[in-house]
């Protein structure tokens, strides 16, 4: 049987749902295989969706992508607050960077 990372990159991405852990959590590498080159956060702070590009995470390949939420800093919420805020959701993997065309993600309370 072959391996096939797409489809569990599918998998996370759809049963997402905007929940703050991905039931089907696929890793670092397994995304980055899939053409999943950018992960959308929300900030409960400010309420804004940016997308990080997981080419240049410094974590390992094998890391599930669930586990790179507690990294997750606002910049601007950070400023104005003196010290890192950490309060974010991961919302979904992206294969473009959010844009006019290409909106942010629906994001569902869970």
């Amino acid at each position: 049987m072959r391996y096939q990372p797409n489809l569990r990159c599918r998998l996370g991405a759809a049963t997402s749902g905007g929940a703050s852990r991905l039931p089907l959590s696929p890793t670092l590498g397994d995304a980055l295989n899939a053409g999943y080159l950018y992960l959308e956060v929300r900030c409960l702070g400010c309420d804004t969706h940016q997308t990080v590009a997981l080419d240049i995470v410094r974590r390992p390949k094998t890391t599930p992508i669930h586990e790179l939420e507690r990294y997750m800093r606002c910049k601007d919420c950070s400023e104005v607050r003196g010290y890192p805020y950490k309060r974010s959701h991961l919302v979904a993997l992206r294969r473009t960077k959010i844009s006019a065309r290409d909106a942010p993600s629906t994001w569902w309370p869970g």
